[in-house]
C-alpha cells in the first residue's frame, strides 16, 4: 500500500489495524530485518514540505523518483528532539556537515561549539534578514499505520511555536506525546518580511488504548536508540532547511 493511502486512514482503521498490526508485522519479521541488512546502511524515509507555500506533504512513492502528495496525515510521534546548525558561509546544497552542530540543542560540536544559549550565533540578527545565524529544528520520529520503522519529519523555526503550544494541551492531561494520535496538515504563515511559508499544525485526534500504548513504548525507546545515529545533511527551501537523513544501526 502506498504511503500516501496509509497515511489518510480514518481514526476508526487506526484502531481496528494500524498499531497493532504494525507489532504483528514486526514480530513476524525482525529476524528477516537482522539477516537481511547485517552489514548495510539503513535509510529512514522523510516526510517533507514542498516549497513556495504549498500545503500538502510529500511522501516517498513505491517509486523511488516519485512522491505522492497527501494533504494531512495522523501518526504517533514516537520521540522528538531538537537540533542546531551552523554554517560559516551560506549553506548552497550538498552534503556538507555545518561547521557547528548540535544534536541535543543544548551543545554544539565544532567550531565554534559550547554551550548554545549563550554562543553569538544564538541571536537574533547574526544570520540573514535579522534571523539566527544558527538554525534551530525539531526532528520528530513518526509512526504511520502499518509501517514497523519510523518516518522523520523535521521542523524549522517557523513551526516550533506551534509544537510547543500542542504540546502543552496534550502533556498535562496524557503525560507523553507518545500517548496520543496526533493530526498533522499544512497551513500558510508570513514572516515579518512579507515571504510566505509554510508551517505544520498539530491537532489530537485521540488518545491511544492501553493495549496501543503497550506496543509504543518500546517502539519510542528504539526511535530514541536509533536518533542517536542518525546524522543531518542540509540542504535549503524558501521556509526552511531540509534535511537527507541516513542511520548507521536500525537494529539499535
Amino acid at each position: 500500500m502506498a504511503k500516501a493511502a496509509k497515511a489518510t486512514a480514518t481514526t476508526a482503521t487506526m484502531k481496528e489495524t494500524g498499531l497493532m498490526t504494525s507489532l504483528d508485522t514486526l514480530k513476524k519479521v525482525e529476524a528477516a530485518i537482522s539477516n537481511e541488512m547485517d552489514g548495510l546502511l539503513a535509510v529512514l524515509e522523510q516526510i517533507k514540505i514542498p516549497i513556495g507555500g504549498m500545503t500538502s506533504f510529500e511522501f516517498p512513492g513505491e517509486d523511488p523518483e516519485q512522491t505522492e502528495t497527501v494533504k494531512e496525515f495522523s501518526a504517533v510521534i514516537l520521540y522528538h528532539h531538537p537540533m542546531r546548525a551552523y554554517y560559516k558561509e551560506k549553506y548552497t546544497g550538498g552534503n556538507n556537515p555545518p561547521d557547528c552542530g548540535s544534536m541535543d540543542g543544548a551543545t554544539g560540536t565544532g567550531e565554534p561549539g559550547g554551550v548554545c544559549e549563550h554562543c553569538v550565533y544564538d541571536q537574533f540578527g547574526t544570520g540573514e534578514n535579522g534571523a539566527k545565524a544558527c538554525k534551530e529544528r525539531r526532528r520528530l520520529y513518526l509512526l504511520l499505520e502499518n509501517e514497523i520503522f519510523p518516518m522523520i519529519l523535521s521542523r524549522p523555526t517557523g513551526s516550533l511555536r506551534d509544537f510547543s503550544r500542542y504540546l502543552m494541551r496534550v502533556l498535562p492531561k496524557y503525560q507523553a506525546s507518545n500517548a496520543v494520535l496526533t493530526h498533522f496538515s499544512l497551513v500558510k504563515a508570513t514572516n515579518k518580511g512579507g515571504i510566505v511559508y509554510t508551517k505544520v499544525a498539530f491537532r489530537m485526534e485521540r488518545a491511544l488504548t492501553a493495549e496501543e500504548v503497550a506496543v509504543i513504548e518500546p517502539m519510542s525507546e528504539r526511535a530514541k536508540a536509533i536518533s542517536k545515529t542518525v546524522g543531518f545533511e542540509m540542504e535549503t527551501d524558501d521556509s526552511a532547511e531540509k534535511e537527507k537523513v541516513t542511520i548507521h544501526d536500525a537494529a539499535a
